[in-house]
């Protein structure tokens, strides 16, 4: 086709909704036009490039051994409910009702379908392995859409599902992928970094996503200059780091009248001492039961550190009301002397000689505290966020952090999910053994006995790619 026949509406100026480079240049250079919040259509150079990327990633997961299938963007709630996430999902999984009164929702993945389509035609070990995939669109309403292509509400994806027979076979299975995966943005020109991730609430032994480094990214990475050391900031650990000594002498625990300072940094400079000798406290609710955690003035809590760290989970901040009925006083001044929960402390905190805290009561705060003669100590782990100028977990290293757009992620679990979710087969031994699924939208879980995997990849990555190379 001649150029001048083409279809390709540029823009002279830049949109108004655009605020990153990748999402400015798609829609000025004619790739996409929005359509709605968070949903855009595809012009037929944006649509000649995804086919493109559709072609690299179908290759290679060919290569890899994958199967392709096509499930249905409409799924049965009967499912879901099975799953238990029709209730838990939340309301980015859209759900309607059809003439006749059912209820069905738009797929934002597709777990629950592929574990009912390998229960049915899985019948003995010797079809497996299986690693089946699809090329598909999704939908999740995303509470706030942003950088087109990069956190839309419908977007294409590639999800792939592999069933094996045991531990050894599952991690032989995610090496291929992650290989895969390697070749896939290779060869789409990017420069991309594998990073530990978290697996989320049902917890996992293995995880990584697939980042393009850039300060304009939607998630933090925490990665080493020293080592091939990288992780998300979520599950990103922290090495050893010196602890200097407290600036508050050692004395019996001493009450402060300190009024209206609930903030961290105006209690520090209220009572005259560096804010990393504030033990900040928070009351946080493991599966619906109060405990208390404790991080260092300077340092911002980890949730899902918290969660892994007792084995829980769902992890919430607690209300005001729990707090004021948990402590005795108002938001702001909390503190882990007297409190009839478990408390929890960030391995900073336990290394303190002293230092100052909530007393528990309005207006007011501890000074001259020590951890364990002064409360009592549940469980001491990391439960900080990392930070720039942490240690690295490997090395030992200074780690350094920026930001990354998700390409891809998968990882494997263990033994976690629910029975409800089997699929069964007879092995050599003629006796059947459960397959049990349960995964979270965006994160993959598989469990043993026998252990699975999961790969997902977001297919259309032109946001991502044109934002790496326009940057």
């Amino acid at each position: 086709m001649r150029l001048s026949r083409y279809h390709s509406p540029t823009l002279r100026e830049a949109p108004k909704e655009a605020e990153l480079p990748s999402h400015l240049w798609l829609i000025r250079g004619g790739f996409i036009r929005q359509l709605s919040a968070g949903i855009y259509n595809l012009l037929p150079m944006g649509l000649r490039t995804v086919q493109k990327i559709e072609a690299i990633v179908r290759e290679e997961m060919n290569r890899a051994g994958g199967h392709e299938v096509l499930m249905p963007a409409v799924q049965p709630a009967e499912l879901w409910r099975e799953s238990g996430r029709w209730e838990k999902y939340g309301p980015e999984l859209q759900r309607f009702e059809d003439r006749k009164g059912n209820d069905y929702c738009l797929g934002p993945t597709h777990e629950e379908i592929i574990v009912d389509m390998a229960r049915r035609d899985v019948r003995s070990y010797r079809q497996l392995p299986l690693n089946l995939y699809q090329i598909q669109s999704k939908f999740r309403d995303e509470i706030r859409p942003r950088g087109g292509l990069l956190r839309g509400r419908e977007f294409i994806m590639k999800d792939a599902y592999s069933f094996d027979v045991n531990e050894e076979k599952a991690h032989e299975s995610y090496q291929n992928m992650y290989d895969a995966y390697e070749r896939i943005f290779a060869r789409c020109g990017l420069e991309f970094r594998a990073v530990e991730a978290d697996t989320g609430n049902i917890g996992g032994s293995l995880s990584h996503e697939f980042h393009v480094l850039a300060d304009t990214g939607e998630d933090d990475i925490v990665a080493c200059s020293s080592c091939h050391y990288a992780a998300n900031v979520e599950k990103a650990g922290i090495g050893e780091t010196p602890v200097g000594e407290s600036t508050i002498p050692a004395a019996p625990p001493t009450v402060v009248e300190t009024p209206g300072q609930k903030a961290v940094t105006d209690v520090a400079a209220f009572m005259g001492v560096d804010i990393k000798s504030v033990m900040k406290t928070l009351i946080v609710t493991l599966d619906d039961e109060p405990y208390a955690v404790v991080v260092r003035g300077d340092r911002e809590l980890n949730p899902l550190k918290v969660r892994d760290a007792l084995g829980a989970e769902v992890v919430e901040l607690a209300s005001e009301e729990l707090v004021k009925e948990v402590t005795g006083a108002p938001v702001g001044f909390a503190g882990p002397i007297g409190l009839k929960i478990p408390v929890i402390v960030d391995h900073e905190v336990a290394s303190m000689s002293s230092g100052v805290c909530g007393a528990n009561q309005a207006d007011a705060h501890y000074k001259f505290v020590a951890v364990d003669r002064d409360f009592k100590v549940h469980t001491v782990a990391d439960i900080r966020l990392a930070q720039e100028g942490d240690a690295c977990p490997m090395c030992g290293a200074i780690s350094g952090r920026s930001g990354g757009s998700k390409l891809g992620m998968y990882s494997i679990l263990e033994r976690s999910i629910r029975s409800q979710w089997a699929v069964r087969f007879p092995t050599r031994m003629a006796r059947p053994k459960p397959w049990l699924w349960d995964v979270m939208a965006s994160v993959s879980r598989a469990s043993w006995p026998p252990l699975s995997s999961r790969i997902m990849m977001r297919t259309v990555f032109v946001g991502r790619f044109l934002s790496h190379h326009f940057q």
